[in-house]
């Protein structure tokens, strides 16, 4: 059973203009793409989510399954762009949403215009670490590790030259709720889209942080070497989330990428 996402939908500039659909990562909500929002507008209607259990969607409670997979993540999404009259879109992901994004793109080739996979991965690690997760947030909150998870999301020297935006970060990630958090914690320690990487016959782009210690570039490369045509990004310096590290370069190679393939 699908739930419904929350989400915004920026209007198209024209009528014929593309629409692109961001989906974010593990622990944020909508609210991190707005660079993205604002350098597309004028090109393309935006539909930024939050994937279940994040921001202002609801999580298991609703009557889904209790072992949510990504599976179940993309089927939210499939049921919104349903429920907006939305047929062809460009998917842009990361981490998690990297995640949806390739299973979308895999399982709904005629609905993907084009696939960009940001900080993501085919496999994120070992199965046992998520679980861990999963059952640490739901002993302590997500609040007790949201500091950990923003260290890791920005470099550095990005971090004490923005503490404001590690601080909206933090504040964030503590507001996820802590079941929606740890059962996509579950989900991610079950996807492996490494099977169906030879399936995706869509434009893709991937990019990767050099400094993503989550998501490094070999993560990256592992997709783009199982999809044909795929090409690889590496920016320099950027960890996790380069859509907010690395903004204006993430924002270039997005609007490239869709209005070359729209």
């Amino acid at each position: 059973m699908t739930v419904p996402l929350a989400h915004d939908l920026t209007p198209a500039p024209r009528p014929d203009a593309p629409t692109v659909v961001f989906l974010g990562s593990l622990g944020s909500d909508r609210s991190m793409w707005s660079a993205q929002v604002a350098a597309l507008a004028d090109t393309a209607s935006v539909l930024t989510v939050d994937v279940r259990g994040h921001g202002g969607s609801p999580g298991t409670d609703t009557g889904a399954p209790d072992d949510v997979t990504v599976d179940h993540l993309a089927a939210d999404v499939t049921a919104l762009l349903d429920s907006l009259g939305l047929g062809r879109v460009h998917v842009v992901g990361l981490s998690l949403g990297g995640a949806v994004a390739q299973t979308l793109a895999a399982q709904h080739p005629d609905r993907i215009a084009s696939l960009t996979v940001l900080c993501s991965a085919a496999r994120f690690g070992d199965p046992d670490a998520w679980t861990s997760r999963a059952h640490t947030v739901r002993r302590d909150g997500v609040a007790s590790i949201a500091g950990s998870i923003v260290e890791r999301w920005f470099t550095a020297e990005y971090a004490a030259a923005h503490p404001d935006v590690v601080d909206r970060c933090v504040t964030m990630v503590s507001a996820v709720p802590d079941e929606g958090y740890a059962v996509c914690c579950e989900a991610l320690s079950r996807f492996d889209s490494r099977p169906l990487l030879g399936t995706i016959t869509v434009p893709t782009l991937t990019i990767a942080g050099d400094r993503d210690p989550a998501t490094p570039p070999d993560s990256l490369a592992v997709i783009a070497d199982g999809i044909a045509g795929a090409r690889l990004e590496v920016l320099s310096p950027a960890a996790h989330l380069a859509a907010i590290e690395r903004a204006s370069e993430v924002s270039a190679l997005v609007r490239t990428h869709v209005t070359t393939h729209s």
